[in-house]
């Protein structure tokens, strides 16, 4: 994705204030359903780890960091959601726009959300072959070492490039992620061939001005595709060839979820399922987002009539990956 001047001057201004809004509520636990859990190295260590931190990582080719935040009395493998900010976006920008840590606190699951370190501004390269998605499994697998982790339970979200490149480690690493959540940003890559099927729950807004819903003009300059294999056409057709992929049969069956909501989803296998939220008239934001750093006149309209972290995170629930590693 090529850089949006004023998209990007708005950000950095108000980079400092999302720090600021960002305070943890009081940590709790949720049972999960399913099978049980399968515990990670880090579950050996008996050294408390603090609710929230940030940490710096040398992968094997590129260096970054990532903010943790774990619940409280995390005696037991929980869950971990990997979460990717957009282009231009920081940690902080990506926090406060999901919530995902701020919930993850209170349902009992680890928030790991990485930053690559770059001279450009933070974006995410995420084509065949990414090392940039290499960073990301080590990152993983930095986690899993340092915090008492449920391999069974590894998911992946992101926004904008951040969906782009959960889209791409879903096709890199689909032996250890259990299922993804791209927002603004499903794609369908040529060369994506994932050693089992992934689950896969995405939100897109059919008005959305810097990542167009039907993939007309404006695709390749605005979401960076041209080396990254991914098919130029509408996010219902990404859609579409996921669930394929994964076995579905047959197109996508609609249903209203409210005025401005319609939810595609597909005759797929046991736990391999495609579901595609479509928020009319809404654009380039995550849908539900309370934070106050996307506002209408640069991204669009958002919806209140769902909350895409709790609807993701439901999804996750229900969808554990594979129990062999």
């Amino acid at each position: 994705m090529k850089e949006n001047q004023p998209l990007r001057a708005f950000l950095v201004l108000i980079a400092a204030v999302a720090t600021c809004l960002l305070a943890a509520p009081a940590a709790a636990h949720a049972d999960e359903p399913g099978p049980a859990p399968i515990p990670s190295a880090g579950c050996a260590s008996k050294t408390p780890l603090e609710q929230r931190a940030t940490v710096e990582f040398q992968g094997s080719a590129k260096s970054g960091q990532y903010r943790r935040i774990v619940p409280a009395a995390a005696d037991r493998p929980l869950p971990v959601v990997l979460a990717l900010h957009g282009l231009l976006e920081n940690i902080d920008i990506a926090e406060l726009g999901s919530g995902m840590g701020e919930y993850g606190l209170r349902q009992g699951f680890v928030t790991v959300t990485p930053q690559l370190d770059r001279l450009a501004p933070s974006q995410w390269e995420f084509g065949p072959g990414s090392a940039d998605i290499t960073w990301l499994g080590e990152v993983l697998t930095h986690v899993e070492s340092t915090v008492c982790a449920d391999l069974g339970r590894i998911y992946v979200t992101g926004l904008s490039m951040g969906g782009f490149a959960t889209s791409s480690a879903g096709c890199r690493f689909a032996d250890r992620i259990a299922a993804i959540a791209p927002v603004a940003g499903l794609r369908d890559f040529s060369w994506c061939r994932p050693a089992r099927p992934v689950p896969v729950i995405a939100f897109h807004g059919t008005d959305d001005p810097i990542v167009p819903y039907t993939g007309t003009a404006g695709t390749g300059s605005a979401t960076g595709d041209e080396n990254s294999g991914a098919s130029p056409g509408a996010v219902t057709a990404a859609a579409q060839s996921w669930a394929n992929r994964n076995g579905c049969t047959g197109g996508a069956q609609r249903t209203t979820i409210a005025a401005d909501v319609v939810l595609d989803r597909y005759a797929c296998p046991p736990g391999a399922d495609v579901q595609l939220y479509s928020i009319l008239g809404g654009g380039h934001i995550w849908p539900g987002s309370r934070s106050p750093l996307y506002p209408a006149f640069i991204v669009g309209a958002n919806t209140t009539s769902i909350d895409a972290t709790v609807l993701i995170w439901d999804f996750f629930r229900a969808h554990p990956g594979p129990a062999a590693r």
